[in-house]
């Protein structure tokens, strides 16, 4: 879909914002992207993905100014981006979690970079947890092969495969990467105008994965900017919602997207090989747990795990559809 022209009074930026349950946290959200806003003209966009909590009704009361749309049901986070990217009019375009909150120079600084380097198409900045921990910020795309390592193990032994993540180094300069993670998303115009926004097949997990590596092919750079902090607290939605409360959930939706996204990508013979080597991790970490570890509780975990994904490539027709 190509969207409308920009005008000359459009906003600097437009900010994306999926809510689901998660009033406790927009108070704070919110507080902290109003001290960040600077001289920037903000546009800023909520959907609410049918909450149960009381977030709508706070939403209208406590920040009239935000333009919010409310969904009828969860229609996930990559669809809900897409809802609110029809009616964003700036310059710029930020995706930013409800559990991310950023710092005062935050919008300022990124905005900046994006402006004086054109060729960007995705910027992510440092994540913290709450205790100033580093959070995986600078990633790379993930293969068969990689999480198979990570899986397992056994990534020392293969030191020339470039894993998802690279936390050996201090994180502390800019550095074109792959992908950056969604709660902090920052986008030029000009690469929504080239590949849109997110595939909607994704209901949650790895939409940024593919975004990113449709912004790469169209010839745009996935920049990670070292020079300004959000902290990220990370699964708030997920916790705060009974039907995704359990790991074993959780789990099913990111085993899914990552059917998906190898399908998309690598087509039948890159999701056959994933699930072989997901099943041979799975397989292993079972028969580590019990003989090794005496551990069966975590090598039922592992078990379940691998029938988890035999089940999914079958509902998703060896992962050519979503379920949901």
């Amino acid at each position: 879909m190509t969207e409308p022209p920009i005008a000359s009074d459009s906003p600097d930026l437009s900010v994306l914002i999926v809510n689901y349950n998660t009033a406790h946290l927009l108070d704070r959200m919110m507080g902290a992207l109003s001290a960040s806003r600077s001289s920037l003209r903000i546009q800023v966009i909520v959907v609410d993905n049918c909450s149960r909590d009381n977030s709508v009704e706070l939403l209208r009361s406590h920040f009239p100014d935000v333009e919010l749309i409310t969904s009828p049901t969860n229609i996930g986070f990559g669809r809900a981006n897409n809802l609110a990217l029809s009616k964003a009019q700036g310059r710029f375009i930020l995706l930013l979690n409800t559990d991310a909150f950023v710092s005062a120079d935050t919008l300022s600084k990124t905005v900046q970079y994006m402006q004086e380097h054109p060729d960007c198409g995705v910027l992510g900045v440092r994540l913290t947890c709450e205790n100033g921990d580093l959070q995986p910020s600078c990633r790379y795309f993930p293969t068969p092969w990689n999480l198979f390592l990570n899986r397992t193990g056994l990534e020392q032994v293969f030191p020339a495969t470039r894993m998802v993540d690279d936390m050996s180094w201090d994180h502390a300069s800019v550095r074109a990467c792959d992908w950056v993670p969604g709660c902090y998303y920052l986008i030029s115009r000009r690469a929504i105008d080239l590949v849109g926004l997110f595939d909607p097949r994704f209901f949650m997990y790895c939409e940024e994965v593919d975004h990113c590596r449709r912004v790469k092919a169209a010839g745009m750079n996935v920049i990670y900017y070292p020079h300004s902090t959000v902290i990220h607290l990370g699964g708030e939605s997920a916790k705060a919602d009974g039907v995704l409360d359990s790991s074993r959930q959780i789990s099913t939706l990111q085993i899914e997207s990552e059917l998906l996204y190898f399908r998309k990508h690598y087509g039948i013979g890159g999701v056959l090989t994933s699930v072989f080597l997901t099943v041979f991790a799975d397989i292993v970490t079972t028969a580590k747990r019990i003989l090794r570890f005496g551990d069966p509780a975590r090598a039922r975990a592992a078990w379940r795990h691998a029938l988890t994904t035999i089940k999914i490539l079958t509902a998703t027709q060896c992962a050519k559809q979503p379920t949901r």
